[in-house]
């Protein structure tokens, strides 16, 4: 069965003692036998957004059989210059989409003002990421995803962490939520077991992707809990769920 890994992050300097490097994840997905990962970089210091996306790229070039490149924007920093960084990474590096976090930058993602952003990356075709988590919830709720998914029904929304990671869990509001909007798929990372198999029961094997949140999490430990998770289900879900759900999000 092919792994693919929905959420793993990647740095060219470390954080807090946190090695994210390409060759330390390439180590870790080899341990994991993880086939590919999506790959963002870490919610970074503001100066350090152009430089972190340009990292991004040198994975994917130096392992174009491993990484698949996704970019990140910020509107904080400027709606023009969200914009830029959207173009720059779909059509000069080739990203398959962009992620926006709310949580870590500190915005609402609905924001008005920023749907020009969310517009941009909607023309590209390519797949637009949230980090909807409980840690600076009202920035990322998911009524907010709502309105943006039912605003562009047909662009590929991922949601990282549907609503876990931390309290209070939202993960029952997002499961709501993507019941609501079938362009959403959900990423089972750093959240609950019980929240992912919940989802899998009301949403269907088809709407959820295996996640680590690497270097947050341990990825070959989050691998064998999907694997002890998902091994009663038949053999064409659980290989949805470990990357083929993502793949075909992608449009790959």
């Amino acid at each position: 069965m092919r792994i693919i890994d929905a959420d793993v992050h990647l740095a060219p300097i470390k954080e807090q003692g946190i090695d994210a490097s390409i060759e330390t994840t390439i180590m870790k997905m080899d341990r994991a036998k993880v086939d590919q990962a999506l790959v963002w970089l870490i919610p970074p210091y503001l100066r350090y957004i152009d430089d972190s996306n340009a990292y991004i790229y040198k994975a994917t070039q130096k392992y174009p059989d491993r990484f698949l490149g996704f970019g990140w924007a910020d509107p904080n920093l400027g709606v023009d210059k969200a914009i830029d960084s959207v173009k720059k990474c779909i059509y000069e590096y080739g990203f398959h989409g962009v992620k926006l976090n709310g949580a870590q930058n500190s915005y609402y993602i609905d924001n008005p003002e920023y749907a020009p952003v969310v517009e941009e990356i909607a023309k590209t075709k390519k797949a637009l990421a949230f980090h909807v988590g409980a840690d600076a919830f009202e920035f990322t709720h998911p009524f907010r995803v709502k309105k943006i998914a039912k605003a562009y029904p047909e662009m590929k929304i991922l949601v990282a962490h549907m609503g876990g990671v931390g309290h209070a869990d939202l993960t029952d509001a997002m499961i709501e939520v993507a019941q609501e909007c079938p362009n959403i798929m959900l990423i089972g990372s750093m959240v609950r077991t019980k929240a992912i198999w919940k989802a899998i029961e009301q949403l269907g094997a088809d709407r959820v992707c295996y996640g680590s949140d690497t270097p947050f999490d341990i990825m070959h430990a989050c691998v064998g809990k999907y694997k002890a998770l998902i091994e009663d289900l038949p053999a064409d879900d659980q290989v949805k769920i470990m990357g083929g759900n993502l793949l075909k999000t992608l449009g790959l």
